[in-house]
Order: structure tokens, then sequence, then C-alpha cells
């Protein structure tokens, strides 16, 4: 097999020799200027590699070292540096860290702590490159944007998938913040109508007043301020997926219309006289007990039963387990690339957070407080106070088997989440094999997730 490569950024002959029969593991590759370290980082692409901050032409300073750092990332983004310093001053060491170097040594040089820090650096590459390779190899999830390892919610997943290849209507139930436009999206998307328009209407944001004409349209002069002919949501929706939310809010004058329209799939704008047929496919969403309002009269039963061909309920945050975790880190990546900030990583204290909360404003809260987090915190490590959240205690269960259960399932659920769903990596988080690893999954039921998070790298606390 071919040796892994690492690459040695060294003008110091004497310790350059060292590192020839320092690293017999390794094929080595030698440079002592940026440019010379660039070629070779461009043409071998190695996965590690040391550098000395003082290089020439600023042997006594760090400016050449500090300013290779990020011409290598850029030519391999997931190779891993070590930077060297042979000041007692470790602050260059540190700005070389905060800027995407993997870890920092003094000089002189200590040899058996310097291959610790190489193997390290080796095997978080290769665990890196088997997560991708992994992803690459993975079926595409049904719903991309879903980020999930909760088994009721993949469940809930697959019947999307399928509910997407039929016309019948469709109810999500949920809290607000859940992603239920998520998946009326992929209710749209996943079916023979995804290249015609979806159009959505929140029925809670409109003024009763406008609200009819917003989804049947109007004719010009039909009333004051009417100056010219409007297409409504409906006719918009033609041959294509009508999505409205918050169907609990509309008044009872619009839901007769909405009633004759779904019977017929006619609609006629308002102060028209001329029947429009249209074709449109209808999913509809609320966070309100349809039920109770009807029993108070509020929700005409026909119009609930013509809406409810098939009911999604959509769980809250809190009952996804695992989930939150694996949610944080995906919006932590995606707001550091999103904001060009510097890459920040979860505190253990965070995590805790995190898992604790009950989230109340569920997923629409979770991106809320962690892009705000992102872009107030100072450190490149984020803790509960980034987050607004209190450190929380866990209860204790009295019964100690299905404590002890209960403690092994969290763990392996957390362990998934921390690792975005990667059976390798949550394997090595929790110090057992993979095969172990899904037997543990088989007995406690939890479900492998089929998506995965959209992120290039992996978060490693610092304490590991």
């Amino acid at each position: 097999m071919n040796k892994p490569k690492l690459l040695i950024v060294e003008d110091d002959e004497g310790l350059a020799r060292q590192y020839r029969w320092a690293f017999p593991p390794y094929e080595l590759f030698f440079a002592d200027r940026r440019a010379a370290a660039c070629a070779i980082m461009g043409r071998e692409r190695p996965a590690v590699a040391i550098i000395d901050l003082g290089l020439p032409p600023d042997p006594d300073g760090a400016s050449e070292g500090l300013a290779l750092l990020p011409e290598l990332l850029a030519l391999v983004p997931d190779a891993k540096v070590i930077v060297a310093t042979g000041s007692e001053d470790v602050k260059h060491a540190l700005e070389a860290v905060a800027n995407g170097a993997f870890d920092f040594y003094k000089k002189p040089v200590d040899l058996d702590l310097l291959r610790v820090i190489v193997g390290r650096a080796f095997a978080l590459y290769e665990l890196e490159a088997e997560n991708r390779r992994l992803r690459a190899r993975s079926l595409p999830s049904p719903i991309e944007r879903i980020i999930t390892v909760d088994e009721a919610m993949l469940k809930l997943c697959r019947s999307v998938e399928r509910l997407a290849t039929t016309t019948v209507p469709v109810l999500l139930l949920g809290e607000s913040g859940t992603g239920k436009e998520l998946l009326a999206h992929a209710l749209h998307e996943l079916g023979p109508r995804s290249k015609e328009r979806f159009v959505p209407i929140n029925c809670a944001a409109i003024p009763e007043t406008l609200l009819e004409s917003e989804l049947f349209g109007h004719e010009r002069g039909a009333f004051t301020g009417a100056v010219r002919q409007t297409i409504g949501k409906i006719e918009a929706a033609d041959r294509g997926t009508l999505f409205l939310d918050e169907i609990g809010d509309v008044p009872q004058a619009v839901q007769v219309k909405l009633l004759r329209f779904l019977q017929d799939q006619v609609i006629e704008r308002i102060g028209g006289r001329r029947p429009i047929q249209v074709d449109v496919r209808i999913v509809c969403a609320t966070n309100q007990d349809l039920s109770e309002k009807m029993a108070n009269g509020q929700f005409r039963e026909d119009l609930f039963y013509r809406l409810n061909g098939v009911t999604v309920r959509v769980p809250p945050l809190r009952e996804r387990a695992g989930d939150s975790i694996m949610l944080a880190n995906y919006f932590l990546n995606r707001f550091v690339n999103e904001l060009r900030t510097q890459k920040k990583t979860f505190s253990q204290h965070a995590i805790g957070a995190i898992a604790e909360f009950n989230w109340p404003g569920n997923i629409r809260e979770m991106e809320n407080r962690v892009k705000r987090a992102v872009i107030m915190s100072e450190g490149r490590v984020i803790e509960p106070a980034d987050l607004e959240l209190a450190e929380k205690a866990e209860t204790v269960d009295l019964d100690i088997r299905a404590a002890r259960m209960k403690a092994e399932r969290q763990v392996i659920q957390r362990a998934l989440a921390q690792s975005n769903g990667k059976i390798s990596a949550a394997a090595k988080l929790l110090g057992v094999s993979r095969p172990t690893l899904y037997g543990l999954l088989e007995e406690h039921h939890i479900g492998v997730p089929r998506s995965a998070v959209d992120t290039e790298s992996m978060h490693v606390q610092p304490s590991t």
C-alpha cells in the first residue's frame, strides 16, 4: 500500500534530517520556501503538513508561515496543517490555529509529542475522508432539506415521498417552526407536478377583506381600487401545487368559496361571470386544533373533509430524539459559511444545553439562536450563554435497568447527532466498533438516517 503523504516545510537542515528518520510510516516531502511548499501541495496533495512559521525571508518572524497556511489550505482544503514556532510567545501559533491550522507545537522539537500530533491529524483526515465516501455512496435523501436521525421523522419522510406521487389533498398538522412548508415543498418537488408552480399563501397574514381577492383574483372595477385584472393564487397554481398555510384562520365566507372550488376545481374571479377550470393539487397546514374549531362552529366540517385527504402530523423538535444537536451543527456550518466568519464549534456544555432545551419555537427558534451565536460569540467555541441557554442538570431514573437502557439510548442518539449521523464517526465517539454500534442500533430500535447534513467538515470538541 502507498504510504500516507506528509509535507514538511522546514529551512533548518539539521531538523529536516531528524524528521527524515522520525516518520517511517509516511512518505515525506520537504520544502524550505513558500513557493516550493505550494508546488508540492498542489502536485502531491498530502493529507498532513508541518510548517515552520519562521521561514525565509523572515526566519525570525512568522509572516511567511502565516502567509503559507491559507495558501496550502486553498490547494487542499481538507488537509491538516500543523505549525511549529520557535518563539516562547505562542501568539502567532494561536493565530495560525484560528485561521485553520490543525494544531501547533513549540521548538525545540519533542519528536514523541510531534508523532502523536501527526498521528491524530492523519486519523482525523481519514475519518473525514471515510465520511465523504459514505455520503457519496449513500442513496439521496427523499427530502434533501429535512435533517433528522429520529426514527419517527424518518418514517414521516418516507410517507411524504409516497404521498408526493398522488394528487390526494394533504393536511400537515404541527406547531409553528416544525418545517411544515418544507414538507409541502417536498410533496410538490417529488411529484409529477414538480415542473409547474408551487404557490404558497399564508392565510393568517392577509386581512380578511383581501384574502378572497388573493385566492380567487378579481376583474378590473370589481371594487374600489381594482384598477386592473388580477390573477389569484389558485389560478396561478394551475397544474401545480397550492399551499394554504394556517388554513385554520380562513374566515367563514372564504371557507364557502374554497369548498365550492374543491368540489369541482372551478373558480370565478371577484366581479367576473366566467367560470375558470383549474387543475390544482392542494396542501394545507395549521398549528391549530381543527376539531375544536369545528366543534365551536369556526371551521366547516365539509371543508375539513375535503382538505383532509391524508393527515400528516409533524412532531415538534423536542420529540425528535437526537435531532436538536444535529440541526444545531447544520445551522452552525451554514452560518459560518454564509457569514464568512472563522470556524466555530459548540462546547460540551453547549451541546448539553441544546439537547436539554425544550425548543418551544422549534427549528425556527434554533436557527435564529445559532445565527445570533455565530454573529455575537467572540471566540471559536460557542457556549450556552452565546445561545442564551442555561445549563441543565439531568434527572435520575430510580429504576436502574430502565435508567441504564435510557442512558445508553440517549448517548447513542447524541453520538449520531454529534457525528451528523455517520456510523464510523459515532462508533469512534462511543469507543465501540462499527458492528457493535449496528447491534446497539438494532437493540434500541434506532433508525439509521437516510438524510445527511450538508456539511464539509466534522466538529471535534477541544477536549477530545
